[in-house]
């Protein structure tokens, strides 16, 4: 059986892993996960330590956990699937050649300020579509987890989206980004969706956003601006929910026209067009 990755936009592998492969490829992505936030668990808390830095804006912050996970995933990944190229976000690649894609805290400002909503993701890939990958909650211990074809777990136990048709009755996560100017289109455009929808959820953690959708936490999540590694592992896992992955950041969309392209969309499916139509109308392609 060598089923084809689902959920995730992209295109399609060349060659296809088998199911034992994918299913391989997922134990590493939970090990490597598993291993950088046991660490991660051990650093010093960076308000503490002085060791922060910004990136693209003043509250774009990296820290030097940052680094240090990443190094650590790199070099576990080396270690257990030598050869095959790694991108992330700190220390970036190639995108093109990628096979691992690895965010080592995605929530930083969460982590900076001592919020639990923080993760470390891994996700395997082929031809830039993800077959396989892991969330972890380094201050709870979860495990959230995904293979294509094979289903999404939270600490082993089956996942599955809502079953919500009604987007009025919809609760909707969604994020912001660090430039103030696109956080102001970004306010712009879910002002006018708010009344629209049962309410709002954000906990600055898109991975863990995703992840929440998979569980049926909310009816759907919404945020423009997104890097690939913030949803390489948790749009697999929320597409083998039952999700429905409208667009993700990055790649060009069935929706794209409507909405943009910078834009990641993820809804369990009774609501997904009805969502599309309003984050259309409330101007989502101008953010």
């Amino acid at each position: 059986m060598s089923p084809r990755p689902t959920g995730v936009p992209g295109t399609s592998p060349t060659l296809l892993p088998t199911a034992a492969e994918i299913a391989e490829l997922r134990r590493v992505a939970e090990r490597v996960a598993n291993e950088a936030a046991a660490h991660l668990r051990t650093l010093p808390a960076p308000r503490e330590s002085g060791a922060v830095t910004t990136k693209s804006t003043p509250t774009d912050v990296v820290t030097a956990s940052d680094r240090e996970i990443e190094d650590l995933l790199r070099t576990r990944l080396a270690e257990l699937r030598p050869g095959e190229p790694v991108f992330g976000e700190e220390a970036a690649g190639d995108a093109a050649a990628a096979r691992w894609v690895v965010d080592p805290i995605d929530g930083t400002v969460n982590y900076l300020y001592g919020l639990p909503w923080f993760a470390v993701s891994v996700a395997a890939v082929v031809d830039g579509v993800s077959v396989a990958g892991a969330v972890v909650e380094p201050a709870s211990g979860r495990v959230w987890s995904a293979a294509a074809g094979q289903g999404a777990t939270c600490d082993g136990e089956p996942l599955r989206v809502t079953d919500e048709t009604d987007l009025s009755l919809a609760l909707l996560g969604c994020g912001f980004a660090y430039d103030a100017t696109r956080r102001g289109r970004q306010a712009a455009m879910i002002g006018r969706l708010l009344p629209q929808v049962r309410d709002l959820r954000r906990n600055g953690s898109a991975a863990l956003e995703l992840c929440g959708v998979a569980a049926g936490r909310a009816d759907a999540f919404v945020e423009h601006g997104l890097g690939w590694w913030d949803w390489a592992a948790a749009a697999l896992i929320a597409a083998e929910a039952g999700a429905r992955v409208v667009a993700v950041s990055g790649r060009a969309g069935e929706h794209a026209g409507e909405l943009g392209g910078e834009i990641t969309v993820v809804a369990t499916p009774g609501v997904a067009d009805a969502l599309v139509e309003a984050l259309s109308e409330a101007g989502a392609a101008e953010v």
